[in-house]
């Protein structure tokens, strides 16, 4: 679509809602007026762009009531509309095919959900992680898990003290969690010897070689 594709749909959305529509007013590609309201402003455009944005920003001067109207993107677009919804600006998508409006976000201030449970995920990853491994943004080998951590911690327990029951590692080695991280075995560095005692692999001895510093 071309942008001169976009305003016929875009006109008929608003007055369908009750506004007078006129194009190319002033700076704005579009603008909508209803009695006793604030103007609606409304940037078009085939695609988004941080063009767009500025657009579109630079307009929120005049009004609070400021919308982009884009073609319905392939991709990227639950971003964008998110991205626009924290600079308080409305959405509109139009379908191609039949110019059909869907309104996808109204202007407004952000306010964004808040996901209790992954708060506490943060909480527990910041408590489970020694010290500041990751203090330049990423270590020689990647950025450094609490949960590998524990995994270095039994490791090097292993490797000093051979093959031991996985109550003993959790217990010596402070790693409460020892027999599950040794079971589970993500990477490949404990062998179990017999039920309940583990012991290290080569490739154990290894990843403590690269993980084990400090």
């Amino acid at each position: 679509m071309r942008e001169t594709d976009l305003y016929p749909p875009v006109k008929a959305f608003f007055e369908a809602a009750g506004y007078v529509v006129k194009g190319e007013v002033g700076a704005a590609d579009v603008v909508a007026m209803r009695p006793g309201e604030d103007p609606v402003v409304v940037e078009l455009k085939t695609g988004f762009s941080l063009a767009l944005l500025h657009q579109a920003i630079a307009r929120q001067a005049v009004t609070d009531q400021v919308y982009l109207a884009v073609p319905i993107p392939k991709k990227g677009g639950k971003d964008n509309v998110k991205l626009a919804r924290m600079l308080g600006l409305g959405v509109l998508f139009v379908r191609p095919r039949d110019g059909f409006v869907e309104l996808k976000a109204a202007p407004g201030p952000y306010r964004p959900r808040k996901s209790p449970k992954k708060a506490k995920r943060l909480v527990a990853a910041f408590d489970r992680l020694r010290g500041d491994p990751n203090a330049g943004g990423a270590t020689r080998h990647g950025l450094v898990t609490g949960y590998r951590q524990d995994a270095v911690a039994c490791a090097r327990f292993l490797a000093v003290h051979g093959p031991s029951k996985a109550s003993v590692v959790a217990d010596l080695a402070e790693v409460p969690v020892a027999r599950r991280i040794m079971a589970d075995n993500h990477y490949g560095w404990f062998a179990r010897i017999e039920r309940g005692i583990y012991g290290l692999t080569e490739a154990g001895r290894r990843g403590l070689a690269d993980w084990g510093e400090g």
